[in-house]
């Protein structure tokens, strides 16, 4: 099978033409190109994501079906119930956002990870996202305890369009709570879903779903075009989880 190589400058290709199912490695859309601001921006907001490993040649991928967490649906089981309400109780736990993203995702690209001896956030990845923050289109996420960076995660966001990339724990659950204020922050203003990219069994666990990439597609087209909040962390937030209505497990 054929993949488009893309040069500095020239555009992505339509997110239709991946690879499918049956192709060796499916979502693979082309290779190439760079991975500049601008570059970044239109990958997302094309529903495309750049994905691959020391040694390799820059790869854009768009699978079909896409990992959905649509913050409605998240399932706040009860163990981190427990924990998130004793995390907001306790002196010296907090929630920052974007405090120190580049140490987030430093973390995130030293952790390790079950059945993998590296990491995809290789140095060209690091920096390139540390320019999208400076952008203001990559925010961190970071759970902090007496003073310590103890986890988080890092996404992209154009507009009020949300993509998860990666998250750490330096202490238990500590990445979880990162996870549960992003979702608290995106019901609090109107941001329907997080982007997870692939489908694993944990994300499957916290109400993330497949969706067709054609209606992601749409999503992204839509929430692109309206004005992101301020990236700010509120204690009040929490309320958005803690105190809402579960919905019925479909």
């Amino acid at each position: 099978m054929q993949i488009t190589w893309i040069a500095p400058g020239e555009s992505l290709p339509d997110p239709a033409l991946a690879w499918g199912p049956d192709a060796p490695v499916p979502g693979l859309l082309a290779a190439g190109g760079e991975l500049g601001v601008e570059r970044l921006l239109e990958a997302y907001g094309n529903a495309i994501f750049p994905w691959f490993s020391d040694n390799q040649p820059i790869l854009w991928w768009s699978p079909d079906p896409r990992m959905v967490l649509e913050v409605a649906r998240f399932r706040l089981h009860r163990s981190l119930r427990k924990t998130l309400e004793r995390f907001r109780r306790q002196d010296g736990y907090e929630v920052r956002i974007d405090h120190d993203f580049e140490a987030v995702i430093r973390a995130c690209a030293a952790a390790p990870r079950a059945g993998q001896s590296g990491t995809w956030i290789v140095p060209d990845m690091v920096e390139a996202y540390l320019g999208l923050h400076r952008a203001g289109h990559a925010h961190s996420v970071e759970t902090w305890i007496d003073g310590r960076l103890a986890g988080g995660l890092y996404c992209v966001a154009i507009g009020r369009a949300v993509f998860g990339e990666s998250m750490f724990a330096r202490q238990a659950d500590a990445s979880k709570i990162a996870l549960a204020a992003l979702v608290s922050f995106c019901r609090r203003h109107g941001m329907p879903m997080i982007d997870c990219q692939q489908n694993t069994t944990h994300l499957a666990s916290l109400g993330a779903r497949e969706m067709p990439r054609s209606a992601f597609i749409s999503h992204v087209a839509r929430a692109r075009r309206q004005e992101g909040p301020a990236w700010h962390f509120d204690p009040l937030y929490w309320d958005e989880l803690l105190l809402a209505r579960p919905l019925p497990l479909t």
